[in-house]
Order: C-alpha cells, then sequence, then structure tokens
C-alpha cells in the first residue's frame, strides 16, 4: 500500500485542539504546534501544522480512529480522499465540519511559494469561466486561483453577449459544448437556478458564481472566512447586513451559512423596497437564529462585529428606476458609522461599491473589504483543489 493511501486528515477548531493533544493515539508523536508520525524506516518522519493529522498504519485502523475522534465533535478526512461534493451550488450544501476543512486548506493556500511543488497541484487541468453578466472580482479571481495552482483557464468575459446564447443557444447545450473542453466550469448567470441546471446535465464539477438574485456560495465561503481570520471567531457573533437585501445573492448565501453556527444574530437594515424575503427569514428562525429587522444603521453598527454592506443593485429594477432613486443612499456607512462601531468589529462589502461607503473610511483599519477580497483567492484556490484532487 503506498504512504499517501494511508494517510487521513482531520479537521478541527483550533480551539479544540488543546484539550485533544493528550489523547494521541500512540501512533502519533505529539509536540507543542505540530504532530510529527512515524513512518517505516523506508520514509522520513514529517511534522505536519496542528490543521492535518496523519495516521501511518492500515486503513482499518485509521477507521477505528476516525470514529473515535467523530464522537469527540472531529470530523476527520481521508487525505486524497474526493471532496464529498461534485458542485458547488449553494451555501446548504456546506455543514461546518466541511467549512473548518475548507477553511484550513485556504490557510494552506496563502502560504504557497511560487515555483513550489504546491503551486503546480492543478497541473494539466483546465478551467473554463462562463460568464453571463458582468464580473472583476469573481472572475479574475477564479483565474488567478487556477494559475496560481498550475492550472490553465478558457475565459468568456460576457457570454450573453460574445457567445451563441446570443444566437439563441441554450445554457445546457453551451454546458454539454464547453465540458468537453474543459475540467471545471464556473458559471455566472442572470438567472436565479441556472447554476443547479448546468449541474444537471454536466459530467464535471460547476461552481455557481452567482445565479440573479439566487445565490454565491463561494462569496459566502469568502465572507465567512474573512469574518473567521477577521475577528476570530464565528459562533455568538452578531452581523448587520445592509443594504439591497431582495436582490443580493451575497446576503442571502451568507445568511444560509450564519446559521451554522452557535448563538449567531443578524440584523437586517434595508430600505422598504429591498428588504430581506421571507424564504430567508423562514429559513433562519427554523433553525433557530436570532434575527430582527431595524432601521436605525447607527445602533445596529453598536452592536454588531461585522457590518455587512452592499450596493443597491440598479440592474434588478428593470424600469422601476423610481423605485431605485427611493432605496439609493438611504443607508451609507461613513464616519458616523465609524464611531458607532466598536474597535475590534470590521466592515465588509462584496463589492463593487457605489457610493454606499465613503472613500474616508477606507483608511481606518476596521475597513476589511479589499482584505476580503483577497482572502477570496485562497477560498477559490482551495475549491479548485478539493474539486479537482481531493482532499
Amino acid at each position: 500500500m503506498a504512504a499517501s493511501s494511508s494517510l487521513f486528515s482531520c479537521s478541527m477548531h483550533m480551539e479544540l485542539f488543546s484539550p485533544k493533544i493528550s489523547k494521541c493515539p500512540t501512533d502519533f508523536v505529539c509536540c507543542r504546534s505540530k504532530i510529527s508520525y512515524m513512518v517505516p524506516s523506508y520514509l522520513k518522519s514529517t511534522c505536519y501544522p496542528i490543521s492535518r493529522f496523519l495516521c501511518t498504519n492500515n486503513l482499518s485502523k485509521c477507521d477505528n480512529v476516525k470514529k473515535s475522534w467523530q464522537r469527540d465533535g472531529i470530523h476527520c478526512f481521508l487525505e486524497g480522499q474526493k471532496f464529498q461534493l461534485d458542485d458547488v451550488i449553494e451555501a446548504q450544501q456546506f455543514d461546518t465540519d466541511t467549512l473548518n476543512a475548507i477553511f484550513k486548506v485556504a490557510r494552506d493556500m496563502e502560504n504557497i511559494e511560487r515555483n513550489s511543488p504546491e503551486s503546480q497541484i492543478l497541473e494539466g487541468y483546465l478551467m473554463s469561466t462562463l460568464f453571463y453578466e458582468p464580473s472583476t472580482r469573481t472572475r479574475l479571481s477564479f483565474e488567478s486561483a487556477m494559475r496560481r495552482l498550475g492550472g490553465e483557464v478558457l475565459t468568456t468575459e460576457n457570454a450573453r453577449e460574445f457567445s451563441s446564447a446570443a444566437k439563441g443557444e441554450t445554457l445546457e447545450d453551451t454546458i454539454r459544448t464547453v465540458e468537453g473542453y474543459s475540467d471545471l466550469i464556473v458559471l455566472r448567470h442572470f438567472e436565479s437556478g441556472a447554476a443547479r441546471r448546468a449541474a444537471a446535465i454536466a459530467g464535471i464539477p460547476i461552481v455557481n458564481a452567482g445565479d440573479g438574485p439566487g445565490q454565491h456560495p463561494t462569496q459566502a465561503l469568502l465572507d465567512v472566512y474573512t469574518i473567521e481570520r477577521e475577528i476570530g471567531k464565528l459562533d455568538g457573533i452578531k452581523v448587520g447586513l445592509v443594504g439591497d437585501l431582495a436582490n443580493g445573492r451575497t446576503v442571502r448565501s451568507l445568511a444560509y451559512l450564519l446559521a451554522k453556527y452557535k448563538d449567531v444574530k443578524i440584523y437586517f437594515v434595508s430600505p422598504d423596497v429591498v428588504k430581506m424575503k421571507d424564504d430567508i427569514k423562514d429559513y433562519l428562525t427554523s433553525k433557530g437564529v436570532d434575527w430582527e429587522e431595524s432601521s436605525d444603521l447607527v445602533e445596529v453598527a453598536s452592536e454588531c462585529d461585522v457590518v455587512y454592506q452592499t450596493r443597491i443593485q440598479k440592474e434588478r429594477f428593470g424600469e422601476r428606476l423610481d423605485l431605485y432613486e427611493k432605496a439609493r443612499g438611504k443607508y451609507i456607512v461613513n464616519q458616523n458609522i465609524l464611531k458607532a462601531m466598536q474597535r475590534h468589529a470590521v466592515v465588509m462589502h462584496p463589492l463593487p461599491r457605489l457610493d454606499e461607503i465613503t472613500v474616508d473610511v477606507d483608511a481606518d483599519p476596521r475597513a476589511a473589504y479589499f482584505r476580503q477580497a483577497k482572502y477570496g483567492l485562497y477560498i477559490r484556490m482551495a475549491i479548485l483543489k478539493l474539486l479537482l484532487v481531493g482532499w
């Protein structure tokens, strides 16, 4: 049996590590910040970061350890094992164990050096980015993520106008064609549910990069990752979702993910014409998540760990520009909001912004939105790695 086939990795909260360290199986040598695994004489012993645990005996014994650790609340993943998901379509697909494991992989991606072996793990793979709506950060971060891991990219920037869709080709036919050229498709579409339709007929992974007013799961992943990196925790946080909550797919996906953590409270702050839809409120209620609607951004900002601002999406209003003008500019993050915020809190935004965050906020260290965009690169590197080569 190859050495790599007898390895498994475990995902765990950092704070859970300390009390578990004394319970390491006898096959492990534990040290303060790393685990060293003992291997046969023809292999060298290696020390791994605390986010990865390795078993060197046969798989059946690994499975026994895995089961016992799962009882302790730690979920283990076989190294080299196929990722649990075939596609990334919606935030509801993820549980907290998988989220924690993805975040550990993303942390690894932050440390990959140029021209290292790790920077070539996707060599020979080809990703297609098929975008029917405009995008800067999402498309470029996916393309950068693929190339930083040694893969190649086929791209179309505006498939709605500059692909056969302009001739009337269906999404299904386009997907069936493009999957013949690539190993994975990143899809942005103007219709809610488009990614699910694509995944239903594709034989390769589909990643939803935004489907109209539906969902944007990788944005939600990077948002939660940003909160963990900036605030240091995900349980027990208060988050204010501000702006266009009716049309904003980012806030919908984020709400689904936040519901997976303990003692979270969500505030909704929006103009009346773009309030959060009832399906999200009902979902949060069903999961026991405390939520509240408010019209006072200053008060909410003073309570929250995260103020998540979004722009009012003019493109979703069609001909009702009067409603757009009524909503635009009602809630703006400016110096007055910063004064109300706690010192540890952060301002986030999926970008692009218009005038809903004033430029002078950028200099405040609590303005996390450009760091948030950078974290998105590492999350997408992790997702591509997991979908294409596994854990």
